[in-house]
C-alpha cells in the first residue's frame, strides 16, 4: 500500500514512517520541515521520498499527491502547540484548518481512498465532566488549538459523506517519547528533561495537580497502523486510560534522571485543561488495539534520548 505521511519528519510521525515501512508499506513524507528534520529520518530516507512542501499551500499540497498518487493519507502536519494557537489564532487556524482543507481537496482530486486524521483528545473534549472520557462526549475545547483539531474532525467527516473518502480519526492523549522536543503543552517531557539535565528548574503552572494522560509513541504508532487499512472509519481515543499529576510526572522524570531540583511555579494559563484522561475501551473492541508502555516504562527511552541529545548538543 502506498501512503504520505503529513509531518512525517516530526516527532510523532517519523515514528509513523518507521512502523509502515516495517510493515511493507510504501512510504513518502510531506512535511515543510518548520519542525521536524531530516535527522528524524536517519536510515529511511534513501526509500522514502521528502517532499518540503508547507501544508498551507494548496498547490504545493496538490502537485505532491498528483506526483505520488497514495493511497492512504495520515495527516499529521499542524500547529502543535496550545499556546501559541492561544498567541495567534489566525496562524493556527491556517495550518490546522485551511491547511487540512488543502489536504482533504487534494486527496479528493487524486483518487485517495482513505484518510487518517490526527486529533488531541487532551484538548478537544476540555474540561469533560466525565472521565475517562468516551468518543461520545460532545467536544468542548477550550482552546483555538482545540477549535481547531474539532474544525477539522468535522471536515474530515463532511469530505466522507461528500465524496466517498473513508476516514479515521485518531485523538490523542498527551504523546511522549524519544525525539520529543520541548515545544507545546504536549512535550511537557521534553520540557521537563531538557530543563533538569541543563541544571535549570522547570516551571510548573497551576498548582500541578492537573491530570494528564500520558501515551507512548510507540503505541500511537501501533493504532495508526490498524487505522490505515482502507475503509476503517470511525473515531477513537490513543490514550493511556490513565491520569498522572504534572507533580508526579516531575517526580517520575526527576527520579529516573537522578536530580532534585525544586521546580517554579506560575499561574494556571486560560488554556489548561483540569483533567484529560481519555476512555480506550472503543479502542480496544473496534480494532483489537491497547495500550502496551506504561509510563514508567516509556520513560527510560524518552529520557534516555534526551540525555543522549544533551549531552550531544554540549560536545558539539
Amino acid at each position: 500500500m502506498r501512503i504520505l505521511i503529513t509531518g512525517g519528519a516530526g516527532f510523532i510521525g517519523s515514528h509513523l514512517v518507521e512502523h509502515h515501512v516495517r510493515a511493507g508499506h510504501q512510504v513518502a513524507v510531506l512535511d515543510d520541515l518548520s519542525s521536524g528534520t531530516r535527522a528524524n529520518l536517519t536510515g529511511l530516507l534513501d526509500r522514502v521520498p521528502l517532499f518540503q512542501v508547507d501544508i498551507r499551500d494548496g498547490d504545493a499540497v496538490r502537485a505532491t499527491l498528483a506526483a505520488y498518487r497514495p493511497h492512504v493519507v495520515s495527516h499529521h502536519a499542524a500547529q502543535v502547540s496550545v499556546r501559541a494557537s492561544a498567541d495567534d489564532p489566525v496562524r493556527d487556524a491556517e495550518t490546522n484548518v485551511l491547511g487540512t482543507l488543502h489536504v482533504l481537496g487534494a486527496c479528493v482530486a487524486h483518487g485517495v481512498r482513505h484518510l487518517v486524521l490526527a486529533s488531541s483528545g487532551g484538548t478537544v473534549y476540555g474540561d469533560s465532566p466525565q472521565v475517562p472520557t468516551p468518543e461520545e462526549v460532545p467536544p468542548a475545547p477550550l482552546s483555538p488549538y482545540g477549535i481547531g483539531k474539532e474544525a477539522g474532525e468535522r471536515y474530515v467527516r463532511c469530505f466522507e459523506a461528500s465524496h466517498g473518502l473513508t476516514a479515521a480519526i485518531l485523538r490523542y492523549g498527551n504523546v511522549y517519547g524519544p525525539r520529543q522536543q520541548p515545544h507545546g503543552e504536549a512535550g511537557v517531557v521534553a520540557i521537563f528533561a531538557r530543563k533538569l539535565l541543563a541544571g535549570e528548574a522547570p516551571t510548573i503552572q497551576w498548582d500541578g495537580e492537573q491530570r494528564k494522560d500520558f501515551i507512548h509513541v510507540e503505541d500511537v504508532a501501533r493504532a495508526h497502523l490498524l487505522a490505515a487499512r482502507p475503509g476503517v472509519s470511525g473515531t477513537w481515543n490513543v490514550a493511556s486510560g490513565v491520569g498522572t499529576s504534572v507533580n508526579a510526572l516531575y517526580q517520575a522524570i526527576a527520579g529516573q534522571l537522578g536530580v532534585t531540583i525544586r521546580p517554579g511555579r506560575a499561574p494556571r494559563r486560560p488554556t489548561d485543561v483540569r483533567t484529560s484522561v481519555l476512555a480506550v475501551t472503543r479502542l480496544r473492541e473496534d480494532l483489537g488495539w491497547t495500550p502496551q508502555i506504561p509510563l514508567e516504562l516509556g520513560l527510560i527511552d524518552t529520557l534516555a534520548w534526551c540525555r543522549a541529545t544533551h549531552e550531544a548538543s554540549l560536545a558539539a
